[in-house]
């Protein structure tokens, strides 16, 4: 399995620095994560997932199922060395970090910690219908999320190249199932904006169930893209959990 398809770095980290693992929202690309990433540099190692079928790897047909993204990445993830690792996923991004962290935890490799953002339990999914909308209708969701460049959603050209990127990330998000199983060994914690339209804290709050070694939830403000309108005060927070989790005190 080629590393360097999957995984996109950004910036240089110091020697023993531990290592942070984004996984994007539905129609997001790893570059959404650039400026995280140069706010935790260089006392965490970022590396930040590329799904197919976007930038760099627009020829690649999407992936429209969550499983088999887990699947992929956990032959890309799995550990190479003793370097501790961290997740946090975004929206979608979350549950494939979580299907991502149960594989791996079989084989004694998973994660130290799981962040949860903008995201509900694996096990309360709920669709919403959006991969089965028309373009206009998916462009319409994009808009009320405000996450994406409103120049992009004006471009016909260009959105309609990235349009069955975004519909197989909304089809993998929306059919979903949930296979019951062991709760994670590593900690959870859920990040949520406060004005978020479609995920509220109580939705966070049902992750607990899927952890063994302990739940947070950690509100910030903005939005369903919190993490980008206020960049510096999430990778103060996001930095702080990595922090926690890979202290002496935080390892299991």
């Amino acid at each position: 399995m080629n590393a360097d398809l999957w995984l996109r770095s950004f910036h240089t980290a110091e020697e023993g620095a531990a290592r942070l693992v984004f996984f994007p929202h539905a129609g997001g690309a790893a570059s959404y994560f650039f400026p995280l990433s140069k706010l935790l540099a260089p006392q965490t190692e970022v590396l930040a997932v590329q799904y197919p079928g976007r930038q760099d790897r627009h020829r690649e047909r999407p992936l429209d199922d969550v499983s088999r993204l887990a699947d992929e990445l956990r032959e890309v993830l799995r550990p190479a060395d003793d370097t501790p690792v961290v997740y946090f996923g975004h929206s979608l991004g979350a549950t494939v970090a979580f299907e991502v962290a149960r594989r791996l935890e079989e084989e004694g490799a998973g994660p130290r910690m799981l962040m949860a953002s903008a995201r509900c339990a694996p096990s309360a999914h709920r669709s919403d219908g959006i991969h089965l909308l028309d373009d206009a209708g998916i462009v319409a969701e994009l808009r009320r999320l405000s996450g994406t460049d409103p120049s992009l959603l004006e471009d016909e050209e260009l959105l309609a190249a990235l349009m069955p990127a975004i519909r197989g990330d909304y089809t993998a998000a929306e059919t979903y199932a949930y296979e019951p199983g062991a709760p994670l060994s590593c900690p959870v914690v859920g990040f949520v904006g406060d004005d978020d339209v479609r995920v509220g804290a109580e939705d966070l709050a049902g992750w607990r169930e899927h952890t063994s070694a302990g739940f947070e939830l950690c509100r910030l403000p903005g939005g369903h893209f919190y993490p980008t309108e206020d960049p510096t005060r999430a990778a103060k927070e996001i930095g702080a959990r990595v922090g926690s989790a890979v202290s002496p005190r935080g390892r299991s």
